[in-house]
């Protein structure tokens, strides 16, 4: 294996940035990933699924899509309607915890992946910021 550190300026000036896209898949389709995890957390910070979906560029029929899909794969409610209709959606207690989850379990390969890059490649990465 070639050993990063002795590998002078392979990529010009600055070093590659690693980026990671992991995912869960069914049969259906897509089941969880970066995707669904930045739509959950854009409902839990806008409180609407609507206006989560209009900060990711994406369609209210699309984002809707996306959660029901997982959620009908789950067979678990990801997201609910606030006790007043206005409120718009929250997260439920499923969806907080998969959110949550998924975060740590995908940042941990993250950062595995990078630790373990000098041994494969011949230079060195920069973490995705």
């Amino acid at each position: 294996m070639l050993d990063a550190r002795s590998t002078k300026n392979v990529c010009g000036k600055n070093n590659p940035t690693m980026r990671m896209h992991l995912w869960f898949e069914t049969e259906g389709g897509v089941l969880f990933g970066l995707g669904r995890l930045q739509l959950l957390m854009s409902v839990e910070e806008h409180g609407s699924l609507k206006a989560a979906a209009e900060a990711l560029g994406m369609s209210y029929r699309g984002a809707w899509g996306k959660i029901k899909t997982t959620e009908e794969a789950l067979g678990r409610k990801l997201i609910e309607r606030a006790s007043n209709r206005r409120a718009g959606y929250h997260l439920t207690a499923f969806g907080k915890s998969i959110a949550q989850c998924y975060d740590k379990w995908y940042r941990e390969v993250e950062a595995f992946a990078l630790s373990k890059s000098h041994e494969f490649l011949p230079f060195p990465l920069d973490q995705y910021k």
